[in-house]
C-alpha cells in the first residue's frame, strides 16, 4: 500500500477555543500539513474518534490534566476507537507537572506543548504528527 502524503492524513484537534482551533485548522489546511477535523469538546471528541479513523491527534487537556482529559487519551490507547491505538498524540496544556508528564508518558504522547506557544510551535507539531507512522 503506498504510504499517504501529510496533505492527505487526517488529523484530530480538540480545543476548546473557537478562535485558536480554527486559526490552527485553517492554517494547517492551506500550508498542506494535513486534513484537520475540529473537536469542541471531550465528548464530542470522543464521538468522533469512534465514527472515523484519524492518523493522529492534538488534545488540549485541562491545567490538571483532569481524569476526564486522560480518558480520552486511555479510550484511543485502550482500541475503543476507530483509529490504531498507536497513533501519534500531541497534548496541549497550560502547565505540565513531574506527575502529569509520567502520566503523559505511560500513554505515549509522542510531544507535549505548553501554553502560551506560538502558533508555529503548534504548526510543527501538527506536521510532525501527520509524517508518524504507528509504530
Amino acid at each position: 500500500m503506498a504510504e499517504r502524503k501529510p496533505q492527505d492524513k487526517n488529523v484530530l484537534l480538540v480545543e476548546p477555543q473557537a478562535m485558536l482551533r480554527r486559526t490552527v485548522a485553517l492554517t494547517a489546511r492551506s500550508l498542506g500539513l494535513a486534513h484537520i477535523h475540529e473537536a469542541a469538546s471531550m465528548a464530542l471528541a470522543r464521538q468522533i474518534l469512534r465514527q472515523r479513523p484519524f492518523d493522529g491527534a492534538i488534545i488540549a487537556i485541562d491545567d490538571d490534566g483532569a481524569a476526564h482529559d486522560l480518558a480520552l487519551l486511555d479510550q484511543v490507547r485502550g482500541g475503543d476507537s476507530a483509529s490504531p491505538p498507536q497513533i501519534p498524540i500531541a497534548v496541549m496544556a497550560g502547565n505540565c507537572t513531574g506527575e502529569q508528564l509520567t502520566q503523559l508518558k505511560e500513554r505515549q504522547v509522542a510531544r507535549v506543548i505548553v501554553k502560551p506557544f506560538r502558533a508555529r510551535v503548534l504548526l510543527e507539531a501538527l506536521a510532525s504528527l501527520a509524517e508518524q507512522k504507528p509504530n
